[in-house]
């Protein structure tokens, strides 16, 4: 507290060699009084409390309208809290009185025009900082740190990237914070977590309603929400296993751990601890599960990686136990940190938070494309207004490959962080993603049956998706729009299941409920085969028809 208050009287009053028409000795009396007990404010008040210090200095300048230290302070409070928008009246009545005394407040000035998207502002006002007489070493290293952010950032605004956030309002949000929003594929529950009282983060839930709004939000309630804080969630994609962090737990490993949890008939189960290898020594949080169910992404800051936290995948074994965990590699991560993974329902979109990567402020979010080798493309920054000056931490991205959900804490928001829905620009979208969900049953006896299911690509011949059934024969598997599918299901002692998606020319559609007969092999028994291509009054077959021709 005593640095953040020598800091701003520094800032305020303690340049005055520079000073052209301003002298602080020829402010009133009463001014002064008052400027004394905004000092005696800060003192007394914590860092987050500050909004008591500002109507003491706001009498100041009631008093004398010269009073540039006044004007200076408040500023800088509102920077600090991110209140751009705010600081800026400010700033700019305390330079019309005297330029070269506020120079030393010049990094914090740019910065504030920086956070209203004013660029251009910014760095006409670093040049000036920087030719400022006895800058240290550091401070100059600081200015051209955020000089090279804020050349970013108006390359980034010149591209005028729409952005229209709305708060998901109060059956989400409370007073409390409310972060790391995730969904179903049916984008139908919602859950995130809270921060209650800042002492205890649980998850809640909601639901959508047929009138599109959500409902309110309850506790996930025990046994996964506990006296621990659990935070960093990821929701499989038919919403049964819910991963997520835990910290400082006593059966944990590292600081924070990896648990998960399966939803049952009666409710959530026991959580359980994912284990070694996937859990170390060491931090390992922000789980995210591929839409397949075989790939877990998470961040760790283990031993071995290229900076201070990275991002690492896990594939799941044939015995279903995670194998060992992979970095993704400086393709995606940096000398810096990368954190807040999100695969879309596409399984190629891959969006993360990072402050390595070229970007706006001190952390930014952004995208990166699973090419056919199964490398990354180059991260590509999501722009502002997207990303801002400050620390940018996470994305979820809906099914539908558009609607963008995130936490921030905006002038509308019921209390600190919120969640707000938002049209992604079509540049960042991944891919529309729709799925096929049902069970599988014997077709005699109508006993639900465990199955082998296969999403083949029919251009390629390529199998993007070899999973088992549920226990109880239910499934769901994701179909990216833009590619016809063969789609087979198959169990020993039964005929397989032949069926097609043709996606190919569409970006529309609907999800696919089928549930799946599988005929026992026995005399007479009948297979359908619906992945036969001819050309038209043609009898040679198509290429894509050798798929299932090979398996048949």
């Amino acid at each position: 507290m005593k640095q953040l208050l020598i800091f701003l009287v520094l800032l305020a009053g303690g340049f005055s060699g520079y000073c052209q028409h301003y002298d602080p000795d020829q402010i009133t009396p009463k001014a002064k009084r008052w400027y004394e007990r905004a000092q005696q404010a800060m003192m007394m008040n914590s860092a987050d409390d500050q909004a008591k210090v500002i109507p003491f200095l706001e009498k100041a300048i009631q008093e004398d309208p010269r009073f540039l230290d006044a004007y200076a302070q408040i500023a800088s409070l509102y920077e600090r809290d991110r209140k751009y928008a705010q600081a800026l009246p400010y700033f700019e009545k305390a330079n019309q009185i005297d330029s070269l005394f506020l120079l030393p407040g010049y990094l914090m000035y740019a910065k504030a025009e920086a956070g209203t998207g004013n660029f251009e502002k910014a760095l006409q006002l670093l040049a000036v900082y920087l030719q400022r007489p006895g800058l240290s070493a550091d401070s100059r290293g600081s200015a051209l740190q955020w000089k090279a952010h804020f050349a970013f950032g108006l390359e980034s605004e010149q591209r005028h990237l729409p952005f229209n956030p709305v708060n998901l309002g109060d059956s989400i949000n409370s007073p409390d914070p409310e972060y790391l929003p995730v969904l179903t594929i049916d984008q139908k529950t919602l859950i995130f977590t809270r921060n209650i009282g800042s002492r205890n983060e649980d998850f809640f839930i909601s639901h959508l309603l047929d009138d599109s709004t959500w409902s309110g939000a309850t506790p996930l309630g025990p046994p996964v929400n506990s006296r621990y804080n659990e935070g960093a969630q990821t929701i499989s994609q038919d919403g049964k296993v819910l991963i997520y962090t835990i910290c400082n737990r006593p059966d944990g490993m590292g600081s924070c751990d990896l648990y998960y949890a399966n939803r049952t008939t009666t409710g959530w189960s026991e959580p359980h601890d994912i284990g070694p290898p996937v859990n170390s020594p060491y931090w390992d949080t922000q789980p995210c599960l591929s839409p397949d169910n075989r790939d877990l992404y998470f961040v760790s800051n283990r031993t071995g990686g290229y900076g201070g936290s990275d991002i690492y995948v896990c594939h799941l074994q044939p015995d279903g136990h995670w194998g060992a965990p992979k970095n993704l590699g400086p393709d995606i991560n940096t000398a810096g940190d990368e954190s807040s993974p999100f695969i879309h329902a596409d399984n190629r979109t891959l969006y993360f938070a990072s402050s390595g990567w070229p970007g706006i402020g001190g952390v930014d979010l952004y995208y990166a494309r699973k090419q056919a080798d199964g490398s990354w493309g180059k991260p590509q920054d999501l722009g502002y207004p997207i990303n801002t000056i400050g620390h940018d931490g996470s994305l979820f991205v809906a099914a539908d490959g558009k609607t963008a959900y995130f936490a921030s804490d905006r002038s509308d928001s019921r209390g600190k962080l919120d969640i707000y829905a938002f049209t992604l620009y079509p540049a960042a979208r991944p891919t529309r993603t729709l799925y096929v969900q049902g069970y599988v049953y014997d077709k005699k006896t109508k006993v639900h049956l465990r199955a082998a299911l296969d999403l083949i690509d029919l251009s390629s011949g390529k199998t993007l998706t070899h999973i088992p059934t549920d226990p109880d024969g239910s499934y769901l598997i994701t179909l990216p729009v833009g590619k016809d599918y063969a789609f087979n299901v198959s169990k020993p002692g039964y005929l397989f299941y032949s069926d097609n998606f043709s996606l190919r020319d569409t970006t529309e559609g609907k999800p696919f409920h089928i549930n799946i007969g599988l005929q026992p092999i026995e005399l007479n028994a009948r297979i359908t085969l619906k992945n036969i291509f001819f050309d038209f009054d043609k009898f040679s077959l198509k290429p894509a028809s050798t798929v299932e021709l090979d398996r048949l």
